[in-house]
């Protein structure tokens, strides 16, 4: 027998559905939903944070046939659906101010399409205040947010100073909603 080991592949859904090997590290994701709200995840490259993050929203959007035979499929008995925003900020290449303004408001844009755009004018930090708090109340449940690549904005522009500054401002402000949504948030 073949064994499928899912090199490069950080996508849980596809490991799971293609029979991929998966070292099953679920119950400790059931201890950290279950025991605290907010994360932030520091690992060295390729050490599975984006495996991670995929495996998470899965659990946090109830796709609870991709746990059978796991410890989650043991251990949890509600499988409550949570909105979730997910970004992944991997995704651009971060050489102006405008290219970070561009991929808040591309994943901005996306969650207005489901919650509410009434906000859609104003600066990204107001946009996703808004957005976390229409998704709770559209839906009934507290938000969950995963930010994949978080970094790699500020990692890019290293040797930039004054557009590292205004990254740092940025991002701070951006990531500064979650302070003042801590209501509506289930999981970050």
């Amino acid at each position: 027998m073949n064994r499928l080991y899912p090199v490069g592949i950080q996508n849980f859904e596809k490991i799971r559905k293609d029979g991929y090997i998966y070292v099953d590290k679920t119950a400790s994701l059931y201890q950290l939903v279950k025991t605290g709200q907010y994360y932030f995840l520091s690992r060295p490259r390729r050490f599975g944070k984006s495996l991670m993050i995929s495996t998470l929203e899965a659990y946090f959007t109830g796709k609870r046939e991709l746990f059978k035979g796991l410890e989650m499929e043991r251990l949890e008995k509600d499988w409550t659906v949570h909105p979730v925003l997910y970004m992944d900020l991997n995704t651009r290449n971060y050489y102006d101010y405008e290219s970070l303004v561009g991929i808040l408001s591309q994943n901005l844009e996306e969650w207005e399409k489901l919650y509410g755009d009434e906000k859609k004018d104003r600066v990204p930090e107001e946009r996703f205040m808004y957005v976390i708090k229409r998704a709770c109340e559209k839906t009934g449940h507290k938000v969950v947010i995963l930010i994949d690549e978080y970094d790699k904005p500020i990692l890019q522009t290293i040797s930039k100073p004054e557009l590292q500054t205004e990254y740092r401002n940025t991002l701070k402000a951006f990531y500064g909603a979650l302070k003042s949504c801590d209501g509506y948030i289930r999981f970050a």
